[in-house]
């Protein structure tokens, strides 16, 4: 009885701690009557957790102050604030072409952000753990944060990713390179790995148009289709990583291959082109060169009414109706938002594609594009971070929170302002 009495009351204190930890941040001071209401919590329970959070350093308890004269009748409220420079998280997405790694506080505040261009593809194991050694080392050194701070680090790469962090065994590239087993050696870091569209998911619920919406797809639409699929607010994988990998649109009439907007955007345009009778907007930004052709261009030209590029954006949203119809019809979401670098063009795209979406789905989703622009995956990877420091709160002791000087100063302003802002 004991036995199975002790560990499930210790999950449901780590489940209740974490219920507070993200009730707190952001919120400024809080009593812990503040604390019940939000949390639902009852009072001893509220004041044990806050009692055991001061303790590790999560919390900072405030002393209460009565002006002369007052009286207040019974105890004064304790009031609590949480120490949002207590250590760091770092979010690093690892893409084809380049690697962005952000470092934030425990409130999700970015501290830094560092973007290097760079192809993973084209060096062994060992160089591009390097890089990734150096470019968390630039964004921590911007930060002004040490690397003892660090209490997790979340990586995004664009590959199947199961709920352990295991990537899916087919991808050959990732088999060779350890991305969790690499940094945690070198740093003694905690290390998550997850889908690049997943943490794109969870960035947009997190802080982008999708606030507050339960049943969601977030595409990554640029060179490469991919999406991150939430269903009643939980991030779904499936049995080994592959829910929501689009390999299937290979099948679907008028779509036939995963790439994405950006792709078709130029391959499209440059077919425009050749069978344009007169010179052309798009064919005067790339130099009468098709090959010199990009999607910005596309969408620029197609912004000043040019038809070629017009003609050609018109195919990419009849075809991203047929991908988005697909999707919609197998997983029934409320909102479908188009993300990554290629999401302000994309904002274009949306009325012809909402006007075709009832002929290839009956239950046609809302549409938007990504504001929060091509560190999408890295904010998404900081908020992986933080739910796992939050899960796991009541097990972070005082030595691994250590107080680094340099952020604590830079943040002592920060926080003050928004805690009276708040309060």
């Amino acid at each position: 009885m004991l036995t199975g009495t002790a560990p499930s009351t210790q999950l449901v204190r780590r489940v209740n701690a974490g219920a507070m930890l993200k009730a707190m941040r952001g919120a400024g001071v809080v009593t812990g009557t503040e604390l019940m209401a939000s949390t639902g919590l009852s009072r001893a329970t509220v004041i044990s957790i806050c009692d055991e959070l001061v303790r590790l350093g999560w919390l900072q308890e405030l002393e209460n102050q009565r002006g002369a004269g007052e009286y207040v009748k019974g105890r004064p409220a304790r009031r609590f604030v949480f120490d949002d420079s207590a250590a760091t998280v770092i979010g690093i997405d690892i893409g084809a072409n380049k690697i962005t790694a952000i470092v934030a506080d425990m409130a999700g505040t970015p501290l830094s952000q560092v973007t290097m261009s760079f192809r993973t593809d084209t060096v062994g194991a060992d160089e591009r753990a390097d890089v990734l050694d150096k470019i968390a080392a630039d964004a921590l050194d911007k930060a002004g944060a040490t690397t003892d701070s660090v209490l997790a680090v979340s990586v995004g790469v664009a590959a199947p990713v199961s709920r352990d962090g295991d990537v899916l065994t087919v991808q050959e590239f990732w088999k060779s390179f350890d991305v969790r087993g690499i940094i945690s050696e070198r740093h003694g870091w905690k290390v998550l790995l997850e889908n690049d569209a997943n943490l794109a998911a969870l960035a947009e619920r997190w802080q982008g148009t999708a606030q507050g919406v339960d049943n969601l797809v977030v595409m990554l639409a640029g060179d490469r289709l991919g999406s991150g699929i939430l269903e009643s607010g939980r991030l779904l994988h499936g049995q080994r990583g592959g829910f929501g990998e689009l390999g299937f649109l290979d099948n679907v009439d008028g779509v036939g291959d995963t790439y994405g907007i950006a792709h078709y955007a130029v391959l499209w345009g440059q077919e425009a082109l050749e069978t344009a009778r007169d010179s052309t907007v798009l064919s005067e930004l790339c130099g009468q060169d098709p090959a010199a052709l990009t999607a910005e261009m596309v969408f620029k030209a197609a912004a000043d009414g040019d038809h070629a590029a017009l003609k050609a954006l018109d195919r990419v949203a009849g075809r991203m109706a047929r991908v988005i119809g697909s999707i919609a019809t197998l997983v029934n979401p409320e909102l479908v938002v188009i993300a990554g670098g290629v999401a302000p063009s994309a904002q274009a795209l949306l009325p012809g594609i909402g006007k075709q979406l009832p002929d290839f789905t009956f239950t046609p989703p809302r549409l938007a594009a990504s504001v929060l622009g091509d560190g999408i995956v890295s904010l998404g990877a900081i908020r992986h971070a933080l739910d796992y420091v939050e899960e796991h709160a009541l097990d972070l002791y005082p030595a691994s929170l250590p107080k680094h000087t340099a952020a604590k100063n830079t943040a002592a302003g920060h926080t003050a302002a928004g805690h009276t802002a708040a309060g």
